[in-house]
């Protein structure tokens, strides 16, 4: 039997598959979703690479895993920046400087990277997944200030953020970009300016 390194085998498993998947992640940020394969994983963890498919069946799952291990991280931040604001205003200003925040940190690499992968829907579910729970919270700010179709806004007002991360990809000033388009959020909204 190989040796673990954890109390249990289900420890010892959970710490390999993360470890898989941190792998995977760190191949993403390169930019090249085809640089993912069982066996560069397998050599950056140290395990042969027939022990992969003991983890996940086949590459989609990995990446599926991928998007699973990162949301976390964005939801984390959007909630905690919207949590620190006072009114639902402040809310939906920080939700779009939190996301945009993000992409400046490099997060977004991933997901820009994952968007290259073809055919594989369980990749495509966890991001269409990931991305409904970005706007939950947003949904509920919007549902505070009494839209009547919070869900939908949610989406329109998310429409300005993609704008925005395509802006700051390109090279845009990240100041300027977010900025802007908070305003335009608060605005579409509220009709009241937050810069004036």
């Amino acid at each position: 039997m190989p040796r673990i390194s954890a109390a249990t085998v289900a420890e010892h498993h959970a710490q390999q598959r993360l470890a898989l998947v941190r792998a995977a992640r760190e191949l993403l940020e390169g930019g090249d979703a085809e640089a993912v394969t069982f066996t560069t994983v397998a050599r950056a963890t140290g395990l042969a690479r027939n022990s992969v498919y003991k983890y996940f069946p086949g590459r989609p799952e990995l990446l599926a895993a991928v998007v699973e291990d990162a949301m976390p991280r964005w939801t984390d931040a959007i909630r905690a920046g919207m949590s620190a604001a006072g009114t639902p205003e402040e809310k939906i200003a920080a939700y779009v400087s939190s996301q945009l925040g993000l992409v400046r940190s490099g997060e977004h690499r991933i997901a820009q990277t994952l968007a290259q992968v073809r055919d594989a829907a369980v990749v495509r579910e966890s991001a269409a997944q990931a991305h409904r729970e970005l706007l939950t919270p947003l949904i509920g700010a919007l549902t505070e200030l009494g839209e009547e179709d919070p869900r939908r806004t949610a989406l329109l007002l998310q429409g300005i953020v993609n704008a925005a991360t395509t802006a700051l990809e390109a090279g845009d000033d990240h100041m300027a970009v977010t900025d802007r388009a908070v305003r335009m959020a608060v605005t579409a909204i509220t009709g009241a300016d937050p810069g004036r």
